[in-house]
């Protein structure tokens, strides 16, 4: 599905920061903690001033800046699911056997599209237990289910249709939603996972928004997950473009008046000229690296595994092989 664009309440907050010369936002709060090879920043937008000053909900959005992990290292991978899990369950608010939905939205016929699928076929599903034989349940296990409902030109329903009829009969307390997100930055391409508890729009990334999984939609509180896979072509040319500007402004004396010029350029509106003065074929261009087969292998492995020890209390880290 390829959701809405990456770090849109980071990067907005930044962008807010240049524009305004402020350090922070009204209404939004930031707090950053470093740890080890992950870095972990929650915006929290608190009211209508800070809806209004980055042009986001209010709620809680996290980003987790992880290293490049095409070639994994296990101290490290173990690292960001625990990382991941934690912040899983600070946005999580649940009792002991209160059922969970989770739902991995995309195409898994398209790889950089597949992660939500691959994340839902990864899980440890419990529901069917509860009901077949709720004496084998161990103590610290929620019930949970999956769901990968496609996408509407695979299925011809349209997926917020599909999950709010699973819904309705499972009646979950909380919705997990899990998609591949197009990047506004080149680097943060597959470096990043981002969570936020305000729901998600499948499709807004690249141009064709469905219906929200939020809420207000649904009833019940939705945390969406996601990873940016892909980057279209008006953010290739606009990254560089600004390495070219950076590069000029650092060639030039600060008391000219083209180096005013440079420094005063409105990278938001200069994102959108671009966008215009591309046609119609380059537009709709998206672009993923040559190792996405293993960039998603590896983002699943970490998102399935922090879903199941966030959800589930009786699962540790030492656990993890056990149920797979």
């Amino acid at each position: 599905m390829l959701n809405t664009r990456t770090d849109l309440a980071l990067e907005a907050h930044e962008l807010y920061r240049e524009t305004e010369s402020r350090e922070h936002a009204p209404g939004v709060v930031v707090d950053t903690d470093k740890l080890d090879k992950v870095t972990v920043t929650r915006v929290h937008v608190q009211n209508e001033e800070g809806e209004k000053a980055i042009g986001k909900k209010k709620g809680t959005y996290v980003t987790l800046e992880i290293p490049e992990i095409v070639h994994k290292e296990q101290e490290t991978f173990e690292k960001i699911i625990l990382v991941l899990a934690d912040e899983i369950s600070r946005l999580v608010s649940l009792k002991e056997k209160d059922p969970v939905l989770v739902v991995g939205l995309g195409n898994w016929h398209i790889t950089a599209d597949a992660l939500g699928p691959k994340v839902a076929s990864s899980l440890l599903v419990t529901r069917h237990m509860f009901e077949l034989m709720p004496e084998e349940i161990e103590s610290g296990i929620r019930p949970v289910c999956a769901l990968a409902p496609g996408v509407l030109g695979l299925t011809g329903i349209e997926t917020s249709e599909i999950i709010k009829g699973v819904a309705e009969r499972v009646k979950p307390s909380l919705i997990i939603a899990i998609d591949a997100l197009a990047a506004r930055r080149l680097s943060r391409i597959s470096t990043t996972i981002q969570l936020t508890d305000t729901g998600i729009t499948p499709g807004s990334g690249v141009g064709n928004p469905r219906q929200g999984l939020t809420l207000d939609e649904f009833g019940i509180p939705v945390i969406a997950i996601g990873v940016p896979t892909v980057v279209d072509a008006a953010t290739m040319a606009n990254d560089t473009i600004d390495q070219i500007i950076d590069y000029l402004a650092s060639q030039t004396g600060q008391d000219t008046k083209f180096y005013d010029v440079l420094k005063n350029i409105d990278k938001d509106q200069k994102y959108m000229l671009i966008k215009e003065a591309q046609g119609t074929e380059i537009r709709d261009l998206v672009v993923t690296p040559k190792e996405v087969d293993e960039i998603i292998e590896d983002i699943c492995e970490i998102i399935a595994n922090a879903i199941n020890i966030s959800l589930h209390p009786a699962i540790t880290i030492e656990d993890l092989n056990k149920y797979h």
